[in-house]
């Protein structure tokens, strides 16, 4: 008896349908998740708990009348921050899964973390500055390991969208 054919485009799913089953041996990604996978999807999970927590600091004192230069850009800049922070659960959420566009932005984020880390801790903040740039630093290692990249190589489904 033969097996079907495996469409490498189409994400596997296990018996139950869901997207977390082991590949099979001769398609991409094959294999169980990396430890790189699981650091890089932790580091972007807290960066996205940081920028959530930053976020509602600044809620906080904008609804408590810290002053501001104007009210709609001090609104813009909590979207922003709210933005960027469901942006970045849901790189970790998928780089967990294993899909390609992941990787970029998770390279993106982590050197937007350096250009952050590197000013704060010339600025005399020292171990802020060290608790950006070491997980920064680690994921961008792990993002270029072999077993990293054959991990997340998968892409997106051939079902539509809508």
């Amino acid at each position: 008896m033969s097996r079907p054919p495996v469409n490498p485009a189409q994400p596997a799913s296990g018996p139950d349908g869901s997207d977390d089953f082991d590949a099979p041996a001769n398609s991409p990604g094959a294999g169980r998740r990396p430890l790189g996978i699981v650091i890089i999807s932790v580091v972007v999970g807290l960066e996205a708990l940081a920028l959530l927590g930053a976020a509602a600091w600044y809620a906080f004192e904008l609804l408590s009348g810290a002053p501001v230069l104007t009210f709609w850009g001090a609104v813009f800049t909590l979207g922003l921050l709210l933005a960027f922070s469901t942006w970045l659960f849901a790189v970790s959420h998928f780089l967990f899964r294993g899909y390609r566009w992941t990787r970029a932005a998770a390279l993106v984020a982590q050197l937007f973390v350096l250009t952050i880390g590197f000013p704060t801790v010339t600025g005399g903040l020292l171990l802020p500055g060290l608790a950006m740039l070491i997980p920064a630093v680690a994921a961008i290692i792990f993002l270029f390991q072999k077993d990293v990249v054959a991990y997340a190589s998968r892409t997106g489904g051939t079902t539509a969208a809508l």
